[in-house]
């Protein structure tokens, strides 16, 4: 009698252990399958191939979307570069990194690179796109917003409330210019403009240079407006309206591809165990992005 309820034991022993297995092979097999569609997708094809760079997002670190158009500006498969804009901007010194590699590839490398602006080509992301050799945007895209922006929060009256007092020891009459615990001296006041005045000045010129225009028709439309598509046409920021795929086949026009190109896409970021389990669980935890709002910093961003 006791043997009946020990083989059973092992028997549901036996068939948890089997469906685990079958559980972990099939986790495997997706990841497995996952990876290699992304590689096929990402360097797969024959013929003529552009190569194509999403910007999206707030632009935090120029290292990814630099080494990307590195690659593809060095590599004679590569007919042509489309950058996929859809971006409010972002940190100034990240963005003029990636402005520099576009112009680079522009001029240098001759190589065309063009901008294609889906929802939002504003600030940072227009200042990239400005080096471009040409700049597509929907009717109703949101273009420009040619300016920079420094913010942070001060919370004097929090720390007077919660009866804390914040102590700092310095050296420097500017060096704490900023602190969240104190209001600024019109001496701080006049020295943080003067750097944003500079940041935007180097901005109009970037402009300038990248849509061969002249620094003071630029700066008469850098008071960090935002302009739609449609609008963004007669101020000559956008050179046609058009979609990502409008922008392909004119692109691919332009290079002298016949029939369909082939799109090349950057190896995209595996996702984790985490993220195939349970979905992307990126929007749970703290960006970067939102990180940077509680610092002070200067930026070409639209908000």
């Amino acid at each position: 009698m006791n043997d009946q309820p020990r083989s059973r034991f092992f028997l549901w022993v036996l068939l948890g252990g089997g469906a685990f297995f079958l559980f972990l092979v099939a986790i495997f097999a997706l990841v497995y399958f996952s990876v290699r569609s992304q590689q096929k997708d990402t360097f797969g094809g024959f013929g003529d191939k552009i190569g194509v760079v999403d910007l999206e997002g707030v632009i935090i670190t120029p290292k990814d979307v630099v080494e990307q158009l590195r690659k593809y500006g060095d590599d004679s498969s590569i007919k042509a570069i489309i950058i996929h804009v859809d971006s409010p901007g972002g940190g100034a010194a990240a963005s003029e990194e990636i402005y520099r590699e576009v112009l680079r590839i522009r001029d240098e490398k001759k190589k065309r690179i063009v901008a294609s602006i889906e929802t939002v080509g504003a600030s940072g992301a227009y200042f990239v796109s400005s080096a471009s050799s040409k700049i597509f945007a929907d009717n109703a895209s949101i273009v420009g917003s040619i300016g920079v922006i420094a913010e942070w929060y001060n919370y004097e009256e929090l720390m007077k409330w919660a009866k804390l007092q914040q102590i700092t020891i310095k050296a420097g009459e500017f060096k704490d210019t900023g602190s969240p615990t104190r209001p600024m001296t019109p001496e701080e006041r006049a020295y943080m403009q003067g750097l944003i005045d500079n940041m935007h000045s180097q901005f109009i010129h970037c402009v300038a240079v990248g849509r061969k225009m002249k620094d003071d028709d630029v700066r008469t439309l850098a008071n960090g407006k935002v302009w739609t598509g449609e609008q963004a046409i007669p101020l000559k920021l956008v050179d046609q309206i058009g979609d990502f795929r409008a922008a392909i086949e004119d692109t691919a026009k332009s290079v002298g591809i016949k029939g369909e190109p082939t799109l090349v896409h950057p190896e995209k970021e595996r996702k984790n165990m985490l993220d195939l389990l349970f979905g992307d669980i990126s929007d749970y935890l703290p960006s970067r992005a939102k990180l940077m709002e509680q610092n002070v910093g200067f930026y070409y961003l639209w908000k």
